[in-house]
């Protein structure tokens, strides 16, 4: 394991006294990092943040009584999803399942439904997990120290180091990949931030520069990245506190930074989707336990954009075929694949006892149907409502 230590030198001229600081590798005793902030630009730099952050910060409710539990709720559901979108997934899982014990023994179905839309099961299902170590190891709660938060499954260094900070005020960075944004401008980093190493260099600094009020410190920077220094655009540097302080800005390179390694395209898979009604019921599929979107139910899926025909053939098991219409065409993006969709709506008036069966409303309040069929779900309701099968 590599540590980084900080080592700074004074250094006089002629007009003023200068500090450089080097992170140190320890373990391969070389200089990895060139902080170029000062003690005093450090302070600055927390005095004009958190200024800011009083004034700015947006009313949320896992803001309102920060507790281990609803930070850790509200930092695993923001990976990957929008503030907008967590709100009602937050008030919801909170009001169901408002402490770990609840959490620990909620049944998998319903787990998964609180989470449908969000995307992502493997955290959900990473936090019952860890809900279960806390009630067999520390009655129930979440322990109180970066060290001890990092053992628990599903927990890396960043939610560690927000439940540490924001929870129990611990004085450790959480870099998530606003904070890296945020860094990489400022001192104008040319380390890919896409890299582990990367970001560990950065939690070594960034401790460097903690106040004590460091709960309100990481949720500010984490803040500024969401709301001013924002990715894939122009930064709105105008309205940022730090521009003084930023080294890009200064440079009128905002854009070039951060450094970030293009990624490899993802692979392009081809899905027939098939929604197959029957008597007002809807014939499922649990996925495997394992692998993408593991136990979710899914309609009746086939590799492959198949003809009519084809479909026809696939699909004679499970019932006698009345009508095959074609539905909208979908494409839903993963981390490292895409599907691309071709949707029928199928009408049996005989069905086979193959599979699951299930009611308007088991679809919408027991069963999970993964985001990417969410073109299809709808397809599906509008059918049963309208009792289409039998006009």
């Amino acid at each position: 394991m590599t540590f980084y230590k900080e080592k700074t030198v004074r250094i006089f001229n002629s007009e003023k006294r200068l500090y450089f600081s080097f992170l140190i590798d320890t373990k391969n005793k070389q200089v990895c990092y060139t902080i170029v902030m000062n003690k005093q630009d450090k302070e600055r730099m927390a005095g004009y943040l958190l200024a800011w952050y009083d004034a700015n910060k947006r009313i949320l409710p896992w803001r309102e009584n920060p507790t281990p539990y609803a930070v850790w709720v509200s930092e695993i559901m923001l990976q990957q999803t929008r503030v907008e979108a967590v709100k009602p997934y937050f008030h919801r899982f909170m009001q169901q399942l408002p402490d770990i014990q609840s959490l620990a023994t909620c049944d998998d179905d319903q787990l998964a439904k609180l989470w449908e839309g969000l995307g992502y099961y493997h955290r959900v299902r990473n936090m019952k997990k860890c809900a279960i170590t806390c009630v067999e190891k520390y009655n129930g709660q979440l322990p109180s120290t970066y060290e001890e938060l990092l053992t628990l499954p599903g927990i890396g260094a960043y939610t560690a180091g927000a439940i540490a900070s924001i929870a129990f005020k611990q004085k450790v960075p959480a870099v998530d990949g606003n904070v890296l944004r945020v860094f990489s401008r400022i001192l104008c980093s040319e380390d890919d931030i896409g890299k582990e190493t990367t970001k560990k260099k950065f939690q070594s600094i960034i401790q460097t520069y903690l106040p004590s009020r460091v709960d309100a410190y990481n949720q500010a920077l984490m803040e500024i990245g969401a709301m001013i220094c924002v990715p894939n655009t122009r930064p709105h540097c105008d309205r940022c506190p730090l521009a003084t302080l930023c080294k890009a800005h200064q440079k009128n390179k905002e854009m070039q930074y951060p450094i970030k390694q293009s990624k490899k395209a993802r692979k392009i898979e081809q899905k027939t989707i098939a929604v197959v009604l029957f008597q007002n019921h809807v014939h499922l599929h649990q996925r495997d336990a394992k692998g993408l979107l593991a136990n979710l139910y899914e309609f009746d899926t086939f590799e492959g954009h198949l003809t009519k025909q084809s479909l026809l053939k696939q699909l004679k098991p499970i019932g006698n075929i009345t009508s095959i219409l074609p539905l909208q065409d979908s494409k839903h993006i993963f981390t490292h694949k895409e599907w691309h969709m071709k949707g029928w709506l199928v009408l049996l008036d005989h069905a086979s006892q193959t599979g699951l069966w299930a009611t308007q409303k088991e679809l919408l309040e027991t069963y999970a149907i993964p985001s990417a069929l969410r073109i299809y779900k709808q397809a599906c309701l509008i059918a049963m409502e309208e009792d289409i099968m039998y006009e």
